[in-house]
């Protein structure tokens, strides 16, 4: 038996931006729903953080979680196993009131399974730990079937120590691993970058949601219950890109004829290497303006750096987040430092939605 895997969708990124769902739409019309359908997938799991925000959700943001999602999966009688994540929960302490029971809680979706509390199932003889956010009020209950359970498999919304947030930001609070070593694979969601260590793979994000995704392979996963397998299945759609401009070894004809469609509705960043004839460049600024992209970012390359990794390039997120835990780092506190340091990092990340 194969099952799908996808982790932290989060509707209503950016400000319930209709562009983000827009672009969400197009990987599960055009790669998710299609590989379902054509290798006859019926089983899903989410691995949590289905919508962004935790205090409320956007009717529109609804309507398209639901539209895009929820009801073409149901449509399909795909079974959905909907696992809490943090982002799903009103309260911190506590998943009992979180969006998909609120939303969902009573209606008529019978494919539809919400997994708040710590539960094992079976899929084809695989026993299945399914874990959704960790907190106060299920640790108990959370930590006894870790420890009773005799399933090989768990997969969850786990806040694990040492791991990558986003390429290069290595999150260094949460639980340690040892406490799921007895499990021969752990799946998990919550961080958006796609890593694994040991026994661990952390999924990934389906979708590039804010630059510090650029150039991360996004995607989706499947599960094979018979040789407890991972495959990795790519999303070849990105929100982000980078256009490196260099007039200097190009002719007026490149700049004119160029194909830019491609970045039409994405955001780009331009890194301007050397701009001899800003004539030429105004032309190339205009025709990429014409494919209505979502925003550009001219970054001039001043001092010859030759900016061609996305390392190369100061990236926001990870420069403000690396900003903040040195900050913590050298000041003098009376409560735990990484307490603070998780609470800039939970509010930066919120305010980079906005």
């Amino acid at each position: 038996m194969k099952i799908a895997i996808v982790t932290d969708t989060h509707w209503g990124v950016r400000n319930d931006s209709t562009a983000f769902a827009d672009y969400f739409k197009k990987f599960y019309d055009d790669v998710f729903f299609p590989y379902l359908d054509d290798n006859g997938i019926t089983t899903v799991f989410h691995l949590g953080d289905i919508v962004e925000r935790r205090k409320y959700i956007n009717f529109s943001t609804a309507a398209r979680l639901e539209q895009d999602f929820v009801r073409p999966l149901a449509d399909r009688k795909v079974n959905v196993y909907y696992v809490i994540g943090n982002h799903d929960t009103y309260y911190k302490n506590t998943n009992e009131i979180n969006a998909m029971t609120q939303l969902y809680g009573g209606r008529e979706y019978p494919n539809m399974t919400i997994v708040p509390e710590p539960t094992e199932c079976e899929f084809d003889g695989c026993k299945i730990v399914l874990m959704p956010w960790m907190c106060q009020d299920n640790m108990e209950r959370a930590l006894n079937l870790i420890n009773t359970t005799s399933a090989q498999v768990l997969m969850g919304h786990l806040e694990l120590a040492g791991f990558e947030m986003y390429k290069g930001s290595v999150i260094d609070h949460g639980m340690a691993t040892d406490i799921f070593e007895k499990f021969d694979l752990v799946c998990s969601g919550h961080y958006h970058h796609k890593s694994n260590k040991g026994n661990v793979n952390y999924l990934g994000c389906p979708y590039e949601i804010t630059w510090s995704d650029y150039g991360d392979q996004k995607g989706f996963h499947i599960f094979d219950t018979e040789t407890r397998t991972l495959e990795f299945i790519p999303n070849p759609y990105t929100m982000f890109n980078k256009v490196h401009y260099d007039d200097s070894t190009n002719q007026i004809e490149s700049v004119t004829i160029e194909d830019l469609e491609k970045y039409r509705n994405t955001y780009i960043k331009v890194i301007v290497h050397t701009k001899n004839n800003p004539y030429w460049f105004d032309m190339f600024i205009d025709k990429l303006e014409k494919v209505d992209p979502l925003g550009i970012q001219v970054v001039e390359d001043n001092l010859y750096l030759n900016l061609e990794d996305d390392s190369d390039i100061v990236n926001e997120a990870e420069d403000t987040l690396s900003i903040l835990k040195k900050f913590v780092d050298n000041i003098e506190l009376n409560v735990e430092k990484k307490d603070v340091e998780r609470f800039l990092s939970e509010l930066y990340s919120e305010a980079s939605n906005l």
